[in-house]
């Protein structure tokens, strides 16, 4: 890279829009440095229980308003340039990501249907975000039909495609609310339709049609396969299809709409879009063959780059230039992580516990992990499965629920507190020895993501994987990863490994996992795989008898 004149643009802008906010950095092209941040919450959050109307949502459903990723475009970018004293004149581009599959039906010229006012009242009409799982019975039966027909492209999703993904959802619209996918003219990925926002141009990136939209070898699922699932599914294919952009190249020029939401220069670089977690990798500087990245937030995601594509059972996706072009991407993942805790601390814990959090000036789950610290591993005779929000892999099924073994009358909150941790841990060690079964070698592997500033965690997390656990000193990482691919798509370095040697994000620490308590989760781990296969693995169908009976008295 030629370092920029004295007064010449030096920055990028990037934009991580996540499950509950939008985050925006101002990062120097030189270094990688963040020079200003800002956060900004969306005014709906997540759409669980009825829409903005009052209109009830039934169980498993998740939406978002498309107005709460404007805001952020609106509020936290030029927050943030006032927070890094930029000038607009020194900002050479803007990239962004999102949560995903998180997918958005739209008219034509990209405006949302949950804005048209005869729409507004209608559920699939709104952004399903990623972790909107009503559309499993839809999973199911793509992946039925698809064995039975012996699809080439379902061995690269593990052999089983997820109802996040974007053929489960779509397909969920058109059986459940026709007419809405009639009205739908593209079914489109979030972070596309913010590219879309930025500068005018519609797009899709090749990280999310490959991992969430199935298109494999250059095309998508056939015509023929689509009308087996739905006899007019095949329309769908005209509004998923689009100009297809490499990441980290140039999506368009930054809109004079966009310029005045964001106090940017109009006509700056607009970076293709991308997926939270695999811009991560390149902040985490995780892009090269064998590294392997674990984003650890409200789920978690498991991200690696390799040389050579195998077949990785329940692995999410395997997608050629997935992540960073010229490798072959592969993703796997846990439905629920952060949301499990946060649910344990809203739902679970004792009013006398959150009173005594507040006379230490503690939050409760910083009260909980000072309580758990010094059990010895096993001490509390606990086992728990980590699928309150389904298993996305290596099961792949979202019909899944958690399960808790092992309390006595003498169990303590923190003693579930730490078995809640612990089942994470375990299920992301599932993750990482199916790759290893596979052949795909994992050299490294660095952590990423909010989680990390949970000590407890990374500690446990060293402990029951048994490899050091290298993270990544970046607040906000995949607003980092968006900004690299923003210096890309400005022409600031020639490819994305090149941007996240320079420009990504140092190491805060590594643990190491200490012999003794590896030793003890390694026998606890066998436990947790018996159970992980007896429910998931068809020892017994009860947690799917359970989750349809709760729908029907729902």
């Amino acid at each position: 890279m030629t370092q920029p004149a004295a007064g010449a643009a030096r920055y990028v802008v990037g934009v991580d829009f996540g499950t509950l906010s939008g985050r925006a950095v101002v990062v120097d092209v030189a270094d990688g440095a963040v020079r200003g941040e800002a956060v900004h919450e969306y005014r709906h959050g997540v759409l669980t229980e009825r829409l903005p109307d009052g209109t009830p949502l039934p169980p498993d459903w998740a939406l978002q308003h498309p107005d709460d990723y404007r805001e952020v475009l609106r509020v936290a970018v030029p927050a943030a340039l006032r927070a890094a004293g930029a000038r607009p004149g020194e900002v050479l581009g803007i990239g962004v990501d999102a949560t995903s599959c998180t997918l958005l039906p739209t008219r034509a010229d990209g405006t949302p249907l949950c804005e048209l006012p005869e729409l507004g009242g209608r559920p699939h009409a709104y952004p399903k975000l990623w972790k909107h799982h009503a559309a499993q019975r839809q999973a199911a039966r793509i992946n039925e039909v698809a064995a039975a027909r012996g699809e080439s492209w379902l061995p690269r999703y593990g052999g089983r495609v997820s109802a996040e993904w974007q053929l489960a959802k779509a397909l969920e619209v058109l059986e459940e609310d026709p007419e809405v996918f009639d009205r739908a003219e593209r079914f489109v990925e979030v972070a596309d339709w913010l590219v879309r926002q930025l500068c005018g141009r519609e797009t899709r990136n090749v990280s999310a049609a490959g991992f969430k939209g199935l298109r494999q070898d250059g095309r998508y699922p056939s015509a023929e396969f689509l009308r087996a699932l739905h006899p007019r599914l095949d329309g769908l294919l005209a509004r998923i299809d689009g100009p297809l952009v490499p990441l980290g190249a140039r999506a368009g020029g930054l809109s004079a709409e966009a310029a005045r939401w964001t106090g940017l220069p109009a006509g700056v670089a607009v970076a293709a879009g991308n997926i939270d977690a695999h811009v991560t990798a390149a902040a985490a500087r995780s892009v090269e063959p064998g590294r392997m990245l674990a984003v650890l937030g409200t789920s978690t995601c498991l991200i690696m780059n390799a040389d050579a594509y195998r077949e990785v059972p329940g692995v999410c996706g395997v997608v050629d230039g997935g992540v960073t072009t010229g490798a072959w991407g592969y993703e796997a993942g846990q439905s629920g992580v952060g949301d499990i805790f946060a649910w344990y601390v809203r739902a679970a814990l004792p009013a006398g516990y959150a009173d005594e959090a507040r006379r230490r000036g503690l939050s409760p789950y910083e009260l909980l992990d000072a309580l758990a610290a010094d059990q010895p591993v096993g001490g509390h005779g606990l086992l728990a499965l980590d699928w309150h929000s389904g298993n996305r892999s290596v099961l792949m099924d979202h019909e899944l629920s958690g399960v808790l073994v092992g309390l006595t009358l003498a169990t303590r909150p923190e003693e579930i507190w730490r078995a809640l941790l612990e089942a994470t841990a375990f299920g992301a060690r599932t993750v990482v020895d199916a790759f290893t079964v596979a052949g795909v070698d994992v050299d490294e592997l660095t952590v990423a993501g909010g989680l990390t500033r949970n000590r407890l965690l990374l500690r446990v997390y060293a402990d029951v994987i048994g490899r050091p656990l290298h993270v990544v000193d970046s607040a906000h990482p995949a607003a980092l990863g968006a900004a690299i691919h923003a210096a890309v798509a400005a022409g600031a370095y020639p490819d994305v490994p090149t941007a996240s040697a320079a420009m990504g994000a140092a190491r805060r620490e590594t643990w190491q996992p200490d012999p003794a308590r590896a030793a003890v989760y390694d026998e606890l781990y066998a436990e947790y795989r018996a159970l992980h296969d007896h429910f998931g693995r068809g020892g017994t169908d009860v947690l799917h008898r359970l989750r349809a009976r709760r729908h029907r008295n729902r």
